[in-house]
Formats: C-alpha cells, sequence, structure tokens
C-alpha cells in the first residue's frame, strides 16, 4: 500500500536536517508498528521519501512524505492517529491519503514551489518600486554552488522565478514568490535573497532572515 502524508515542520525542528528528519520518520513508523516496504537488494532501505527536501532553517507549510507499507490491516485514519501520538514537538501532520501505485514519485513531478520571505530592513520603497527594480533587470544574477566546482559560478536566476511580489511594513519587506523546484529545474530561495540584497545594497545579518515554503507544485 502506498500513502502520503502531508505534514507542516515549524519551530525548532527546522534546525534538524533533512536527513535526520527522514530518521525520524523510519522511527516513527517502526514505535508505530506500520510495516514499511523495503527494496530488494544489497542494501534495502524502506520506500520512503520527500517531494523537496527543505532547506536547514527554513519552516515548511506544505510537506509531503510518500511511503509504502506491506500491512493492509490498518486505515489511513489509524496510522495518521498513531503517527500524531509519537512524533516530535515542530512536525504536525495534516493529512493522509492512500494512492495507487505509480511509476513516478513525488519528487519526479515536482515542479515549482512558493516561498515567503522576511527580510528585517527598512526601505522608504514601496513593494511595487521594489519588484519594479528588482525583475526589470535584464540580468538576475547570483553565485551558485556546482556540484562538480569548486568554486561557486554566477549564474542568471531570472528565467526560474515564476513570480515575485513584494510587500513592505515599518521593519521589514515581505518577498511572496514562486520559483522552479525539482529535478529538471530548481531555483533556491538563498539565490534570491542574495540577489535582492546585492540589488538594493541593504545590510542584513541572513541569520535574521525567515524563510517559510507554503506550497509545492506538481505536474497534471
Amino acid at each position: 500500500m502506498k500513502y502520503v502524508i502531508k505534514f507542516e515542520k515549524t519551530g525548532v525542528i527546522c534546525y534538524t536536517s533533512h536527513l535526520d528528519i527522514l530518521k525520524v520518520f523510519k522511527r516513527s513508523f517502526k514505535r508505530a508498528d506500520i510495516r514499511l516496504d523495503y527494496s530488494k537488494g544489497f542494501n534495502p532501505h524502506p520506500k520512503m521519501g520527500f517531494a523537496q527536501p527543505l532547506s536547514l532553517g527554513y519552516s515548511g507549510y506544505c510537506e509531503y512524505l510518500e511511503f509504502e507499507t506491506i500491512d493492509e490491516s490498518k486505515s489511513p485514519e489509524e496510522i495518521i492517529s498513531l503517527m500524531r501520538a509519537i512524533m516530535p514537538e515542530g512536525l504536525n501532520l495534516i493529512s493522509i491519503k492512500k494512492v495507487p501505485e505509480l511509476k513516478k514519485t513525488l519528487a519526479s513531478i515536482t515542479v515549482a514551489a512558493d516561498y515567503s520571505i522576511t527580510v528585517p530592513v527598512e526601505t522608504d520603497l514601496s513593494g511595487s518600486e521594489l519588484g519594479e527594480k528588482y525583475m526589470n533587470q535584464p540580468e538576475i544574477r547570483a553565485f551558485k554552488r556546482q556540484k562538480k566546482k569548486k568554486e561557486p559560478v554566477l549564474v542568471n536566476i531570472k528565467p526560474k522565478i515564476r513570480r515575485i511580489d513584494f510587500r513592505t511594513s515599518d521593519d521589514c519587506i515581505r518577498i511572496d514568490c514562486c520559483l522552479d523546484a525539482g529535478s529538471e529545474s530548481n531555483l533556491s530561495p538563498e539565490l534570491v535573497i542574495d540577489s535582492f540584497i546585492e540589488c538594493f545594497g541593504f545590510t542584513v545579518d541572513k541569520a535574521d532572515i525567515h524563510v517559510s515554503r507554503t506550497n509545492i507544485q506538481f505536474k497534471e
């Protein structure tokens, strides 16, 4: 049986790595006596995975975990009830859905993600003025680390920004954006933040910038 759990990741657990969160779920399934299906071969591993890894320190309000079980005795409602009782604070299980056996994983059909970014700086510019200056650049460049290269490479991220909106308040700027995500094309919010700060010359400690993922979009 194959299922997808939708969950939130908030609070201090946001500073737990992607791999450690995967271990938390694996151990929770074991404690709840939910028997996962395993891959075949020399090094079997449970058939479970996230739609899209969430960067360390980010909050997530629309995260997805898919998994397969070999136990048909428990209903989806029983599974999520058992899991909710033992999950650590900050991992809130929203819903569960049984899905048909599909060859493609959620990770393979992820195409975009929505983010909310809060930058604690003051500005006299309006949201529309910020957006106009930022998006009217011929290219929006940021340094990106390549897997096979030691030095960061300057890349144009503008084609990977699907939508971006800016709002201002007395002490911060709110950026709501939709970015390419997935195996075919992917843009990290970190590059948007870097290019935004560079464009306007803001001075801000990146540790004070809050990022939340609010939605993940899939192919039809």
